[in-house]
């Protein structure tokens, strides 16, 4: 009888160890080490003995620069998924979801693909998480009901794939990866074995048979999807469905796509009717702005091919701690931190004895250096106690050196504000002429900055 080997895994980064230890030597996480027989990790129908040998096949080449149709689109009827997803899903696609618990990916997934199946394009639903009467109640308050969607309640991989091939849907939602589990492995369900072979399958079927499949993922702590990264590898694209809790907001993101731009969002309002789009976020992310206020700037940006407008909010205060706080919302802390020190060494501003809470209104995450010039104006603006012009906007990248460096698409960052009544404002020299109904205000360095919020300091 052949002795059965065992091997510890990892489950973050999906290392091999041959025995138990409390931190993983690849990745260095703690206590993720999980005990597996030493073939559960090996491919779908391989063995742990020795490999037979087969016969070689042939590769056939072909020419660069042939002509090849471009992929053919559907569209869901949702404008802002379908433009994050590059202009509507491609057949014998994968795609990977990934988002928080509760924030509403099972919801648009099923609003989707509901909208597809109207259209006369056969859909299956492949539920993992919830029972057929559970996803039938979501779809009866949604609206969905009499959507002709295929729904099944499975999580084990041979029969979910025997039912796709008797079926033969053209869009497939497995809901979710983490409870797919296939017999030949021995690794327990959401295992990084398993959640590896049952997503490389998935996305086998959907290269062989021309179905689109949408893989719905959890995430870790971190925010990032749970499991192995080669699963981020192995799909077409990657998309991040966003949000707070405490906002109605959602963002969905794209984060990979081999057919379309990344960086792409889609905006959505959470309510009791499931997810409705939002066609204009920059006007959804500014609505409630009252009369100007010290601290706030509000900031011209791009999300991929999109510019959005968003309002930031800081708060600079003395503080009465031996080290002053510094909270940030919706921005990377260290880009903060940066900001700080350049006004500090270069205008002279001092923030070491003041606590700095910034924020991002409305849940958006700014991650483009673009926003500096927009926080420093914040900045500035509540330590001074001068409200900027309400009509105005802010963007620009700042050097260490103190320089505000032009940005890319100043253009459709000014036309957005103009369309929504903005008729000033503060960027880098070189958007002057560019203006489309805006007068623009020219800033070459952070102490131009200064001297402009000072001013306003001055009139008030």
């Amino acid at each position: 009888m052949a002795r059965t080997d065992t091997i510890f895994v990892c489950q973050s980064c999906g290392g091999f160890q041959p025995k138990w230890s409390g931190r993983c030597d690849s990745c260095g996480e703690w206590n993720t080490l999980m005990e597996e027989t030493s073939g559960a990790s090996a491919p779908l129908g391989s063995s742990a003995s020795a490999p037979k040998k087969t016969r070689r096949g042939r590769i056939d080449f072909v020419d660069l620069g042939g002509d090849s149709p471009d992929p053919k689109r559907l569209q869901s009827g949702i404008a802002e998924f379908d433009r994050v997803c590059g202009g509507g899903l491609v057949p014998a696609s994968a795609l990977l979801v990934g988002g928080d618990p509760g924030i509403g990916k099972s919801t648009l997934l099923l609003q989707a693909v509901a909208g597809l199946a109207r259209q006369g394009i056969t859909t299956a639903y492949v539920s993992g998480e919830e029972s057929a009467g559970q996803v039938r109640r979501r779809a009866k308050r949604l609206g969905l009901a009499d959507a002709p969607v295929q729904l099944a309640a499975e999580t084990a991989l041979s029969a979910i794939l025997d039912g796709l091939k008797a079926e033969k849907p053209d869009i497939v939602i497995i809901d979710s990866i983490q409870t797919m589990w296939t017999d030949q492995l021995a690794a327990a369900p959401g295992t990084v074995a398993q959640v590896r072979a049952c997503a490389q399958e998935l996305t086998r079927f959907a290269k062989k048979t021309g179905a689109c499949v949408l893989l719905v993922g959890h995430v870790t702590k971190d925010g990032q999807i749970a499991g192995p990264r080669v699963v981020e590898h192995m799909v077409d694209a990657v998309l991040y469905f966003e949000g707070e809790r405490s906002h109605q907001f959602r963002i969905l993101r794209a984060v990979k796509n081999r057919f379309g731009p990344t960086d792409e969002i889609g905006v959505f309002e959470m309510g009791d009717a499931g997810l409705r789009e939002v066609a204009n976020p920059s006007a959804l992310f500014l609505d409630g702005r009252g009369e100007p206020a010290s601290g706030a700037a509000v900031f011209a940006g791009m999300e991929g091919t999109r510019p959005v407008l968003t309002e930031i909010q800081a708060l600079v205060a003395q503080s009465s701690l031996g080290t002053p706080r510094r909270t940030v919302v919706g921005w990377d802390s260290g880009r903060l931190a940066m900001v700080l020190a350049v006004l500090e060494a270069r205008c002279g501003l001092a923030f070491g004895g003041r606590d700095v809470y910034l924020n991002v209104a409305g849940g958006l995450k700014i991650a483009e250096p673009a926003a500096d010039l927009a926080v420093a104006a914040a900045l500035v603006s509540s330590m001074l106690d001068a409200p900027l012009p309400a009509d105005s906007v802010v963007f620009g990248e700042i050097s260490l050196s103190g320089d505000v460096r032009p940005v890319g698409r100043a253009e459709a960052r000014l036309k957005e504000a103009a369309k929504l009544g903005f008729s000033k404002a503060l960027a880098p020299s070189n958007a002057t002429d560019l203006a489309a109904g805006v007068t623009v205000s020219g800033v070459s360095s952070v102490i131009d900055l200064v001297r402009r919020i000072e001013a306003l300091s001055v009139k008030e």
